[in-house]
């Protein structure tokens, strides 16, 4: 088997393999951009040699992924911040980070991480475009607001009603800001139908098991669970009184938090029993304690 310790860039990679039968090892700078990365692992499948690739966890090496899995290579990603720990030279470079990577192959020490997948990467690319979407239609409204700020207007989520798209489209101004007030609203008229798609699409989409809130976890997610926590504490009283409760004691930043989590405990058993909300109500630590509606009657 080849061992190939692979420190990835998005345009080039250094490698430092070793072959595990004769001993032999090397080291080879690829190129991206002129195909040579690509010829060199193609070159090994025609070769019939048996292929294991490990990089750090990293962004913009979809290409590569898909490469390796195409041509029946193996591929491990690993934890970067458990790679650095184990770094013991303080001299950094790009061969010593290929030589790094293999030696904690070779020595059965590579942190692997799980990954998704393919279908679920793929779902996570419709989360990241309505996201995206989402940021462009507040930052549109926030325009349109600061714009009936500017008339002496002020009615924050009225604006988007009937009466007061009506007034923000009777304001008397100059050419320009008229132009581009007209702009803004074009943009919103736009975006909102594709938002409510997505909406729709993530709505119909398979459920995923959720992880934690961490800082080094996904971002995505992070922002998903929050602002499924907020709306949670307008919908629901339950999840309202206990969000009022725990923002006198922590502040709100510390209690959207705490509710976001625990939102995605409680999805996590949903998930894994098979049960609906109404279902999950009847299990936990709340269950039997006076104030709550649910337990043994």
């Amino acid at each position: 088997m080849l061992i190939v310790g692979c420190d990835y860039h998005p345009s080039f990679q250094q490698i430092a393999w070793v072959e595990t039968d004769s001993g032999e090892v090397g080291e080879r700078a690829l190129l991206h951009s002129t195909g040579e990365a690509e010829r060199f692992y193609r070159k090994l499948k025609e070769q019939g040699v048996k292929v294991r690739v490990g990089i750090e966890a990293t962004g913009h090496a979809r290409w590569f992924e898909r490469l390796l899995a195409d041509l029946g290579f193996e591929l491990w990603i690993g934890n970067a911040a458990e790679i650095r720990a184990k770094r013991v030279r303080k001299q950094k470079n790009d061969r010593e980070d290929a030589r790094l990577l293999r030696t904690l192959m070779i020595e059965n020490r590579f942190p692997r991480v799980w990954l998704p997948d393919v279908s679920n990467r793929d779902l996570r690319q419709l989360l990241w475009h309505r996201h995206r979407l989402v940021q462009m239609r507040t930052r549109v409204k926030n325009q349109l607001q600061a714009v009936a700020l500017n008339e002496g207007v002020r009615r924050k989520k009225g604006l988007w009603s009937e009466a007061g798209r009506a007034q923000l489209e009777s304001f008397q101004l100059m050419p320009w800001a008229s132009r581009r007030r007209k702009d803004l609203l074009e943009l919103l008229d736009n975006l909102t139908p594709r938002i409510a798609a997505l909406t729709a699409e993530v709505a119909s989409a398979r459920r995923q098991r959720l992880g934690h809130i961490s800082k080094q976890g996904n971002a995505l997610l992070r922002f998903l669970l929050i602002e499924a926590a907020q709306a949670a504490t307008r919908s629901n009283p339950t999840w309202r009184r206990e969000f009022v409760h725990l923002t006198m004691r922590r502040g709100r930043q510390i209690a959207v938090v705490a509710l976001a989590r625990k939102l995605a405990v409680r999805l996590y058993w949903m998930w894994r029993n098979g049960w609906d909300y109404e279902k999950s109500l009847e299990f936990g630590s709340h269950v039997g304690q006076p104030g709550t509606g649910y337990g043994v009657k």
